[in-house]
């Protein structure tokens, strides 16, 4: 049974969510994508090898996508300090 809210509490915003459930998404596949570039290397691939197919993105997605999933936790933090410091302040 959920308990309802508290009223000092402020609500989860839709942009919140979103940035939670992106940048947890983004991380996962960017070490996904590290892992499977591991295993192919394992396996006898050759540097040349990775660039045919869809290995250029596999490759480039954890260079870009493990700072962009921190900024994001970044500005979640960010925006959940201002909201409960306003949140403290009215009360």
């Amino acid at each position: 049974m959920s308990t309802p809210p508290h009223a000092d509490e402020p609500e989860i915003r839709a942009i919140d969510r979103f940035l939670t459930f992106a940048s947890l998404a983004l991380a996962a596949l960017a070490v996904i994508c590290f892992f499977m570039i591991i295993i192919g290397t394992a396996l006898g691939m050759k540097q040349a090898d990775f660039t045919h197919g869809a290995w250029p993105i596999v490759g480039i997605f954890p260079f870009w996508g493990l700072p962009i999933a921190f900024l994001m936790i970044i500005a979640l933090l960010i925006m959940s300090f201002v909201r409960r410091g306003r949140a403290a302040r009215r009360s």
